[in-house]
Formats: C-alpha cells, sequence, structure tokens
C-alpha cells in the first residue's frame, strides 16, 4: 500500500449523466453509496452495497481512480492500485440533474 497516489494523471471525468449505479438501475436492485470512476464517468456502488458494482468495474476496466458521487463526500476518493484512499480538493463534484 502507497502513502499516496499516484495515479492523478489519468483523472479524465469529475461528473456523470446517471444519478445512480448503473448496474443497480439496470437489474432494479439498491445501492448504499455511489462512487464515479473518474476514468471514464461509470457510476457504480460501493463495497458496502450488495453488488460492489465499482470495485467489479475496476477489475474489468483496470481504471485506477474512484471519487465519491455522494452530497457530503465531495472530496473522497480511492485508488485501487494504490490502495490508499485520499482527499482531493478542488476537483468539483457535479451530479446528475444538479
Amino acid at each position: 500500500m502507497a502513502d499516496a497516489c499516484t495515479h492523478l494523471d489519468q483523472i479524465r471525468v469529475t461528473s456523470a449523466s446517471v444519478a445512480g449505479c448503473e448496474d443497480c438501475l439496470a437489474a432494479g436492485d439498491i445501492w448504499v453509496h455511489l462512487r464515479l470512476c473518474v476514468g471514464c464517468g461509470r457510476v457504480g456502488c460501493c463495497d458496502d452495497s450488495p453488488n460492489q458494482h465499482a470495485t467489479r468495474y475496476y477489475g474489468k476496466s483496470g481504471h485506477p481512480l474512484i471519487r465519491s458521487y455522494e452530497p457530503g463526500e465531495k472530496w473522497w476518493w480511492w485508488c485501487y492500485l494504490d490502495e490508499v484512499a485520499f482527499e482531493l480538493e478542488g476537483a468539483g463534484l457535479a451530479r446528475a440533474g444538479g
């Protein structure tokens, strides 16, 4: 585990056009918290959610960075490769529909 994320150069997006976990919405499932892949903008549910779609998507895509897609958690980030959570101010958080 690293002390800091070394993959910030892979940030491509900071918002998405979907207001929920894409896979849960398609299946009619529920989630606990939402995570945004900042490599491509895909929204998935967190590891506390039944389906853990954000982590599953990382396994398929290899995109190392996610950020919270929840109000009040706007600076929370996670790097799968470096296994580090961190805060990143100034990146903004735009949610679908607002």
